[in-house]
């Protein structure tokens, strides 16, 4: 492989764990303890201030602090090859390009960046196309183009940004959350994925993504059912099809509720099924507590015959 080449596989992106104080300061031994289910679960690799992470909601100092435990932990459970993705926050090139190599330092293998949105009128497909040459001419890690107008105030990367950046070579690939499927064919069409793929942004679509080209998925879901995950894309990988799919079809039923939750949901579900301590899910402030009882039965109903069949996993 290439030394820009992002390798397949399922990623999760962490979820970040607070404490119930004034400050909402990190909980960093909830922390690790689920970085470390992650890292043991036989996941691809971990992105760390995605947007699971909260990444809009922590500082530049705990981001890199983020990394520096993440890459200390698995370097402590064997998993000194895992790949860490680093998220970039930031409404300015140059504030992007400083993340990078401030990231670069404390040991993150590639990043994923998201499309400055606050004038996001003025974000055309020259302005996007220039925005990730600037930062990609700059980074010292190879970068992902992460695709998700819900976040970015409706920006849209359509496959003609795609086909031009994908050439870049220190540009690796593309997440897709904004559910681009036929994305995903366009850039296998064009594309050997060791020079540029396509990512699903959510697993409930992994194996349609294998089926057309894509290397793999970054799910927030793997923060609950790693495993799951994983086994979806062995399956896939190794020709058990129709075992691949049948799991795809629990996983997509299942994930569903943390997407239609939100953070605040699929932290309460992962702390909740995974034994954390409750009064360390709350999303930081102005950001709601999910407390809708009804609802909250309602999703562990549905998501326990999931975590148990996770649970019986071995990866």
């Amino acid at each position: 492989m290439s030394p820009k080449t992002f390798p397949p596989g399922v990623y999760a992106p962490s979820l970040t764990w607070f404490s119930d104080d004034k400050e909402q300061s990190i909980d960093w031994d909830t922390q690790s303890k689920h970085l470390t289910y992650l890292i043991e679960s036989g996941l691809t690799g971990i992105v760390i201030a995605g947007s699971n992470g909260e990444a809009v909601a922590t500082t530049m100092e705990e981001r890199l602090k983020l990394l520096s435990l993440t890459k200390e932990l698995a370097v402590k459970h064997g998993r000194t090859d895992m790949p860490i993705v680093i998220g970039t926050v930031g409404q300015t090139t140059q504030e992007i390009i400083k993340q990078l190599h401030q990231s670069k330092a404390v040991g993150a293998d590639f990043a994923l960046v998201l499309t400055p949105s606050y004038f996001h009128f003025a974000m055309n497909a020259s302005a996007i196309q220039d925005f990730f040459t600037e930062v990609a001419d700059a980074s010292p890690i190879p970068i992902l183009i992460y695709s998700w107008p819900l976040v970015t105030s409706g920006i849209e990367i359509n496959s003609d940004i795609l086909s031009a950046l994908g050439k870049h070579p220190n540009i690796a690939g593309t997440k897709l959350t904004c559910g681009g499927i036929a994305k995903v064919a366009r850039v296998a069409a064009e594309f050997n994925p060791s020079d540029f793929c396509a990512l699903a942004g959510h697993s409930e679509w992994l194996v349609p993504a294998l089926s057309i080209g894509g290397t793999g998925c970054i799910s927030g879901f793997a923060n609950l059912c790693p495993r799951s995950c994983v086994k979806i894309y062995q399956d896939y990988q190794q020709g058990r099809v129709k075992e691949a799919q049948a799991l795809q079809k629990s996983v997509a039923q299942a994930e569903w509720w943390l997407n239609k939750t939100g953070i605040n949901g699929t932290k309460w579900a992962v702390a909740k099924l995974l034994g954390y301590e409750e009064s360390k899910c709350a999303t930081r402030r102005p950001y709601p507590l999910f407390a809708d009882k009804s609802v909250q039965e309602a999703m562990l109903a549905a998501l326990q015959p999931m975590q148990t069949e996770e649970q019986k996993l071995k990866v």
